[in-house]
C-alpha cells in the first residue's frame, strides 16, 4: 500500500513509544487533513491528560522522536499541539511511480487485504411472481457494490439471493397456472409484468373466499400438496420459479448485476430441515409455546408493553415464518458455507427481526462470536414528496420502467450534444450513462439512509454524480486519443490495463508513451493535490471493506474528477515540453485507471465518448 499517511502511523507510533512509554505503542495517532500541510497528527491532545502536560508539550516529545528522515520536509507543531507533517516530493514521486507500475497490471492493482475473509452475502432476494420494484434497487446495486470491493481486495465471496419462493401464496399461484395454462397469454405475464400474474390470482382468491368449493379452498389445498411433496403441484411450482428468474435475470442483465441462478438459495432451500429446527431449539429449553406458536425469547427485546419480544419460529397453526427460515439460512451459512462474516444487505424495517435471528443463533451456538453477521441497512427511496416512490397510481415504481425512462433521459441528451457519434454509439453511451447515473445516485449515498429519486440531478454533468465522474474519465481518454497513446496504454483503446478484468497494456509502445514505465513528476500545486488523492486509492477500498459503505468510493473518485480537472486546467498536457507532457500523460493514465476501476467497482461503466 502507497498511501502517505498509513506509511507514516508506524513511525508515529514508534516516537509515541519513545516520548511516553511501550505501553503507548499502539495509540491512534489520529491522522486528520490539514490545511497547513499535508496530513495533522492530533494524538497529543489525548496523550497529554494521560501524561499530565500541556498538549503542546506533549506534541514537542512526539516530534523531537520522530524520525521521518526522507519522507518530510517539514514537521510543525501549531495550534494547542496539532502536529502538521508536510511529504517531501521525491517520496511522494516514490510512491505514486510504484502506484503506476501495480494500477497497471490486473494480479496486482490493488493491495489485498492483510487478512482475507469467507464473506458471505444476502442481497436483491426479490419474490417470484412478484415485480421487482423501485425498493429492490438499493439491495441489489449496494449489495453488488460490496461484493466487487471485497472479491478485488482478496475475500472469498458467496453471493446469495434469498428470494422468496415457498409459503402460503404459492397455493393461489400453482392454482392459477393450472386454470390459464402454461401457453396463455396470462402465464407469459410471469416475465412481463409479474404483478399482473399475481394480482388476477389474488383477485380470485379473494373473490371466492366464502366459496367452499371455489378457487380459494383449491388455493389452500395447493399449499397442503406442495408442502406435502405432491409431484404435479412441485412440477407447476418449478416452471414458476423458472419463469420469475426469467424476469430477474432481466433485470439484472439491465442493471449490470453479478447475481446469476447459481447464487439463488431461496425460502424453499431450508424447508426440510425446518422441522428439526424447531425441535432443536425446544429440546433445549431455547424456544417455547406462546399463545399456541412456538417462539424464542431473545435478552434485550420488548414490545411497546415492556413484555418480552417474541421471534415465532413454529406459527399457531404449524407452519413456518421469515424467523423459521432465516434461522436456518444462519446456521447453514456457518456450518456448510464456513463463513467468517456475514453480509445482510436488506431494507431498514427488518432491523429488528435480523437482530433478533442473530441473538437466536447466537444462543443456539449456530453464530459463534468468532463469525461476524451485519445487517447492511437499506434506506427507502423517496419521491419529490418525501414519501416513499410510488407511480401515479400509488402502486410501488416498477424498477424495469424505471431504468427504461433512465436511458431514454440519458438518449435525449446525448442526441442533442454529441450527433456526431453514430447510432450505435449514442444507444450504448445512453445506456452506460443512464443506468449509470442511477446506480451512483443510490451508491454515493449513506446505505442507510433515504434520498429523493430526482432524474434532473442524477444525469447532470455536475456535481457529485455518475455522469461528473463518467465524463472525467471520459475527457482523459481523449487527451490519450489525441497524444496517440490511449490504445497502448488501454491495451484494446477502451478499459484502461489493470481494471478488472482486462489485461495489461504490456508492451513497448505502452512504457515509452505514458504508460506505466514512464516516470511521473510531482512539480506543481495540482500535480501534487492530485498525486496524493490518487495514492488513496486502496486505503479508500479498505475504508469501503471495514465500514461497508460505498458512498466512500463514490466520494473519493468525485473528489478524483474534481482534482484532475484543476489539474488539467493548470498544467498544460499536450502542449507541454516532451519530458513534461510524457509525465502527465503518465499522470492523467493512472487518473484514469483510477476512475474507470473504481466506477467498476461500483459497477458502472465507463465511457468511450460523452
Amino acid at each position: 500500500m502507497n498511501n502517505p499517511a498509513e506509511l507514516v502511523v508506524p513511525r508515529v507510533q514508534a516516537a509515541i513509544a519513545t516520548a511516553f512509554g511501550e505501553e503507548f505503542r499502539q495509540t491512534d495517532p489520529v491522522v486528520r487533513p490539514s490545511q497547513f500541510a499535508d496530513i495533522q497528527i492530533n494524538a497529543a491532545m489525548a496523550l497529554a491528560k494521560k501524561a499530565g502536560l500541556p498538549p503542546r508539550d506533549a506534541a514537542a516529545r512526539i516530534v523531537e522522536a520522530l524520525n521521518l528522515d526522507g519522507i518530510c520536509t517539514s514537521v510543525e507543531i501549531s495550534g494547542p499541539g496539532f502536529i502538521n507533517l508536510s511529504f517531501d516530493g521525491t517520496w511522494i514521486e516514490e510512491l505514486l511511480n510504484a502506484e503506476s507500475v501495480q494500477a497497471a497490471s490486473p494480479a496486482t492493482a490493488v493491495t489485498p487485504a492483510a487478512t482475507p475473509q469467507r464473506v458471505v452475502v444476502d442481497y436483491s432476494s426479490p419474490n417470484v411472481a412478484k415485480e421487482m420494484h423501485v425498493g429492490h434497487l438499493r439491495t441489489t446495486v449496494v449489495g453488488d457494490s460490496l461484493v466487487k470491493v471485497l472479491e478485488a481486495l482478496g475475500d472469498t465471496v458467496i453471493r446469495q439471493n434469498h428470494i422468496g419462493d415457498w409459503g402460503t401464496p404459492f397455493g393461489m399461484l400453482i392454482e392459477h397456472w393450472l386454470e390459464v395454462g402454461e401457453d396463455s397469454p396470462e402465464a407469459a405475464l410471469l416475465v412481463e409484468d409479474p404483478s399482473a400474474f399475481y394480482q388476477a390470482a389474488r383477485a380470485k382468491f379473494d373473490a371466492s373466499a366464502t366459496d367452499e368449493d371455489g378457487f380459494a379452498t383449491r388455493a389452500r389445498l395447493r399449499v397442503v400438496a406442495l408442502q406435502g411433496g405432491d409431484q404435479e403441484t412441485f412440477a407447476v411450482w418449478q416452471r414458476l420459479v423458472a419463469q420469475s428468474k426469467r424476469y430477474f435475470n432481466a433485470i439484472y442483465s439491465t442493471l449490470g448485476i453479478s447475481l446469476t441462478d447459481d447464487h439463488i438459495a431461496g425460502e424453499s432451500s431450508y424447508d426440510a430441515h425446518l422441522a428439526q429446527l424447531c425441535q432443536e431449539l425446544e429440546e433445549r429449553g431455547l424456544a417455547r409455546i406462546s399463545d399456541g406458536a412456538l417462539c424464542t425469547f431473545p435478552p434485550g427485546f420488548t414490545g411497546r408493553d415492556g413484555q418480552p419480544l417474541p421471534l415465532i419460529i413454529r406459527k399457531s397453526d404449524g407452519g413456518y415464518g421469515y424467523g423459521t427460515t432465516d434461522l436456518a439460512t444462519i446456521r447453514y451459512r456457518v456450518r456448510d458455507l464456513e463463513a467468517n462474516r456475514i453480509l445482510y444487505v436488506v431494507g431498514a424495517p427488518q432491523n429488528v427481526h435480523l437482530r433478533m435471528v442473530m441473538a437466536s443463533a447466537r444462543d443456539a451456538g449456530w453464530l459463534p462470536e468468532t463469525v461476524e453477521a451485519v445487517h447492511v441497512q437499506i434506506g427507502n427511496v423517496l419521491g419529490e414528496d418525501g414519501k416513499i416512490l410510488k407511480s401515479r397510481s400509488g402502486a410501488p415504481v416498477k424498477l424495469m420502467a424505471l431504468l427504461e425512462e433512465a436511458v431514454d433521459r440519458a438518449r435525449a441528451v446525448i442526441d442533442a450534444s454529441r450527433p456526431e457519434l453514430s447510432e450505435a454509439e449514442r444507444a450504448v453511451t445512453a445506456r452506460q450513462v443512464g443506468i449509470g447515473a442511477v446506480k451512483y445516485a443510490d451508491l454515493s449515498t449513506g446505505h442507510d439512509t433515504e434520498y429523493v429519486f430526482d432524474f434532473d440531478r442524477m444525469l447532470a454533468l455536475s456535481g457529485n454524480t455518475g455522469p461528473y465522474v463518467q465524463y472525467a474519465a471520459a475527457r482523459i481518454r481523449s487527451i490519450l486519443r489525441k497524444a496517440g497513446v490511449l490504445e497502448e496504454i488501454t491495451g484494446d483503446g477502451g478499459t484502461p490495463a489493470g481494471a478488472a478484468g482486462t489485461p495489461a497494456a504490456g508492451t513497448p509502445a505502452a512504457e515509452a508513451s505514458g504508460g506505466p514505465a514512464t516516470a511521473i513528476a510531482v512539480v506543481e500545486p495540482a500535480e501534487r493535490a492530485l498525486a496524493l488523492h490518487l495514492l488513496e486509492f486502496d486505503a479508500t477500498l479498505n475504508k469501503v471493506r471495514d465500514a461497508l459503505e460505498p458512498h466512500r468510493l463514490c466520494g473519493y473518485l468525485f473528489e478524483l474528477a474534481q482534482l484532475f480537472t484543476t489539474f488539467y486546467d493548470q498544467c498544460p498536457v499536450l502542449k507541454a515540453e516532451e519530458s513534461v507532457r510524457d509525465s502527465r500523460l503518465a499522470l492523467c493514465a493512472l487518473a484514469l485507471r483510477r476512475l474507470s476501476g473504481g466506477l467498476e467497482l461500483l459497477g458502472i461503466e465507463t465511457p468511450e465518448n460523452m
